[in-house]
C-alpha cells in the first residue's frame, strides 16, 4: 500500500466540480488511505501545451513537479490530465532542454493514478463498497481510452456496485466533442458531434451517464440540459464513493 497519496483534483474539478474531488478523497480514505492535498497545485499544463505552448508551460510543469513529487501515490478523477502528466510533462521540460526536471517529471509520472486505474490495479479491488440503485451509462472518455489504455476498469467497478443496473451506450467509444479547445476552435463539429453522443445516452434509457473525466461530463451535461432532458451525468469517482447508508 501507498504511503503518502496525494489527491491532484485538476483544475476543472477545483474550480467547477468539486464534488468529485470529495468524492475522490472519500473513496480513498474508506479504501485505508490517508489522502493529503497538496495546495500549490495549479493546472497540469494541458491546455497551453495543446494549443502550442510549451515554453510557457514550462513553469506549470516545475511548479506539478514540486507539488507531487513528495507522494508515493497522486490520483487524480481525471484521464486526460493524468494522461498530460504522463505523456506531455517531460516533454515540456526536454523542449526547454531541461533534462533534470524532465526526468523528475519522469518520476512523478510514473507515480500518478487516474482513479479506476488506481482502484484496480494497485488497491488490487473492484468492491469499494458502492450503493447506487440507478440506471447508470458509461462514456469512456478518449483520453483515458487511448492514452492511458484504462480499457474495462471503470466498467469492472461499475458492475460491482450495489443496486446498480448499468445500460449500454451506442457507440461509446466515440468521443463527445469536447477535446478541451477544439471545441472552442471547432464548435460546429463539437457541438455535432455532441448531438450524436446526446441521442446515444437518451437512447440508452439511463437516468445517469457517467465518465472519469468532468470536462466530458461538462460537455453532455450541458447539452442535457439545454434540451431538457430527465439524464443527468455524474463522475465516476461520486457513484463509487456512494453508500446505502447516505442514499
Amino acid at each position: 500500500m501507498a504511503k503518502r497519496v496525494a489527491l491532484f483534483a485538476t483544475c476543472l474539478v477545483d474550480s467547477l466540480f468539486p464534488e468529485a474531488g470529495i468524492a475522490t478523497a472519500k473513496l480513498l480514505s474508506r479504501l485505508g488511505y490517508a489522502v493529503e492535498f497538496p495546495s500549490p497545485q495549479v493546472c497540469c499544463g494541458q491546455m497551453h501545451i495543446n494549443t502550442g505552448y510549451l515554453a510557457e508551460a514550462a513553469a506549470i510543469v516545475r511548479n506539478h513537479v514540486e507539488s507531487f513529487e513528495a507522494y508515493d501515490a497522486i490520483v487524480a478523477p481525471s484521464g486526460s490530465c493524468v494522461a498530460s502528466v504522463r505523456h506531455q510533462h517531460a516533454l515540456v521540460a526536454r523542449h526547454i532542454s531541461d533534462e533534470r526536471l524532465a526526468r523528475r517529471a519522469e518520476a512523478v509520472a510514473s507515480r500518478t493514478w487516474e482513479l479506476s486505474e488506481f482502484i484496480v490495479d494497485v488497491v488490487g479491488t473492484t468492491e469499494v463498497g458502492a450503493y447506487f440503485p440507478h440506471r447508470v451509462t458509461y462514456h469512456p472518455s478518449c483520453h483515458s481510452l487511448r492514452l492511458l489504455k484504462v480499457a474495462d476498469r471503470p466498467m469492472r467497478l461499475l458492475e460491482q456496485v450495489e443496486g446498480i443496473r448499468l445500460v449500454e451506450l451506442a457507440s461509446a467509444e466515440t468521443c463527445c466533442g469536447f477535446g478541451g479547445t477544439f471545441s472552442v476552435k471547432n464548435p460546429e463539429v463539437s457541438s455535432a458531434m455532441l448531438a450524436d453522443k446526446m441521442a446515444a445516452v437518451m437512447a440508452s434509457g439511463a437516468e445517469f451517464c457517467t465518465a472519469g473525466d468532468s470536462s466530458c461530463l461538462m460537455h453532455i451535461g450541458g447539452g442535457l440540459s439545454r434540451l431538457k432532458t430527465r439524464v443527468k451525468t455524474l463522475h465516476l469517482a461520486q457513484i463509487l464513493a456512494s453508500t446505502k447508508e447516505e442514499s
